[in-house]
This record gives structure tokens, sequence and C-alpha cells, in this order.
């Protein structure tokens, strides 16, 4: 029996100052072609099909595998296309649920209570709850079975303060997440250098930092899939 990943998008297709935004390309396809060969994949995003990319995104990463997932992988078109909404997915049905990156997931996901919800029962069901970048920013709200933060006396990463700061998008965002993983009683950790590549395994919550770190949290979600 094959195992199934939820990978969600933002559906924001704008930052708090009018700036484009949405996901961030090379942290879906990563993840995607190496979890795509041993696993179904099914994409949602608060708003069901077509969720926005970062067409900033796409300027800046023109490796193979993100330029095969955004313009030639009839797979990915169809899926994105027929992207579910996240009122129609049943937790029951995964293995693991992974949440892209880019600033959306900032101003979308972390204050639907829909994707609140669905987080919070991926988690408490002992799945893979999984993110890279800015997509922890779509599990501040999500909580284990006493109520407290799946973050609480948890280690993880996301993208951090420093690194928002090089980017000049501070202002572009409702919270840094950095700063929120560490409220939410979390133990945040990150790469020696900006940029680098970290990803933290803590039980079922799988983190990763960056657009760096995109490819090696599919390769630890894979790992965590083929031993469950």
């Amino acid at each position: 029996m094959s195992k199934r990943v939820l990978f969600v998008f933002t559906s924001a297709p704008k930052t708090l100052t009018g700036n484009p935004t949405g996901w961030y390309l090379p942290e879906a396809a990563h993840p995607y072609y190496v979890l795509a060969p041993h696993a179904e994949i099914d994409f949602a995003a608060p708003g069901g099909p077509n969720p926005p990319v970062d067409p900033s995104s796409v300027e800046s990463f023109k490796d193979e595998e993100s330029v095969k997932f955004i313009n030639s992988d009839e797979t990915v078109k169809s899926k994105l296309a027929n992207a579910k909404t996240l009122s129609e997915v049943n937790a029951r049905n995964y293995d693991a649920i992974f949440y892209v990156g880019g600033h959306g997931p900032v101003i979308d996901l972390a204050t639907d209570p829909v994707n609140i919800k669905l987080a919070s029962e991926f988690f408490q069901a002992g799945k893979i709850t999984s993110a890279v970048c800015h997509g922890p920013a779509a599990l501040v709200g999500a909580t284990d079975a006493n109520g407290k933060s799946i973050f609480a006396g948890r280690k993880a990463t996301s993208f951090s303060n420093l690194e928002e700061e090089q980017v000049n998008k501070v202002k572009e965002i409702p919270f840094l997440v950095e700063d929120k993983i560490k409220t939410l009683g979390g133990t945040y950790e990150k790469a020696a250098e900006p940029w680098g590549v970290k990803v933290i395994v803590d039980g079922n919550l799988i983190t990763g930092q960056n657009p760096a770190s995109a490819k090696a949290i599919g390769e630890a979600i894979l790992k965590a899939l083929q031993s469950s």
C-alpha cells in the first residue's frame, strides 16, 4: 500500500504591503521529486485550485527540478489545477502533511481555522507534520492532544530573522516565524550561516529552514515514511 502525502500551498497572492507573493517554487519542486517516486501526492490550498506561485521564486530558481515543476510536468500542472480546498481534506487519508514555504503561509495559513484544525489532526494522530522555510507559520496554531502548541518543548527551524532582514521582507508579513516558534515554547535552531541547509526532526514534527533545505526535508520526510 503506497504512502500518501498532502502538499499544502498558500493561496495568498500579496504581502501586507501589496507586493506579489505566493508559494516558493523550489520548496515545492525539490521535495516533490524526492517523494513522488515513493508516495502518492495530493495538492491542497485554502482557496483550492491554482494556488499562486511567488513570481520572484520562478525568476530566481532555474534548476532542473524547479523548471520542470512549473513549466513542463503535466502531472504537476494537473495537481495544481485540481488542488483541493482544505475543507475537502480528510487527514485519515494521508500519512504525512507538508507545508510549502513562501511568504504567503504567514498571511493566510497561520490563522486559517480549517488549516489549524487539519494540522492539529495530523499531529495528534502521530502522522508526519512537516514544513519548510515560511511553511512552519502554517503550524503556529496547531495543538497537541493537551491543547498545547506543537512547538512547545520541541526543536524546530524555519526561515530565520536574519534571513528575513537580508531579503528586506520584515514589513511584508504579520510576524517573524523564528520569533513565533520561540514564543510558543519551541527551541529554535538554524544553520551556522544564513542560507545554509538545516532540517530538524523532532518526533513527527519535521521542519526545514530555507529554500536550500527543501531537498533535505524531502529526504527526511521520505525516511520517516519508510520507517513508519
